[in-house]
């Protein structure tokens, strides 16, 4: 049996990303979701940069959602843990968990789906080296 990869990627919450209260602002998460996927994309062994470069596809967010469970405060390190749970034939699925890295609270829960697109932005199958280079990078022996 396997299990899927999960990567991992820190951040610190910012001024500019809080509210008067100090906390951060709900639609901050998606993009901490977005800094997950691209790095875990990244450790599969290739770049968002070189999938449109070389591969001529782009990636777009066709479904997003975030369960929020506690909130995040300017200067919290935040960990955001991301895998690759569904991956199709034109689409991808990630998950996340954003936590509080230095007392492991879970701040929120988070999924996205993707489309792969061509140059003239329609749906198309991911390439096969991409397809297998994700596949191969999601699995972990058990």
């Amino acid at each position: 049996m396997s299990q899927l990869r999960t990567t991992s990627v820190e951040l610190r919450v910012r001024y500019a990303e809080t509210d008067q209260m100090g906390v951060a602002y709900y639609a901050h998460y998606l993009v901490w979701c977005e800094i997950g996927r691209t790095d875990y994309i990244r450790s599969s062994g290739m770049t968002y940069r070189q999938m449109e470069e070389e591969a001529g596809i782009t990636l777009a967010v066709a479904e997003a959602s975030v369960r929020y469970k506690a909130p995040a405060r300017y200067d919290d390190l935040v960990r955001v843990e991301t895998t690759l749970t569904e991956l199709g034939s034109r689409t991808m699925t990630f998950e996340y968990v954003i936590s509080n890295a230095d007392t492991g609270t879970r701040l929120a829960t988070g999924r996205t789906v993707l489309v792969s697109l061509d140059a003239a932005k329609r749906v198309v199958a991911l390439p096969r080296h991409v397809r297998d280079l994700l596949e191969r990078h999601a699995r972990l022996s058990a």
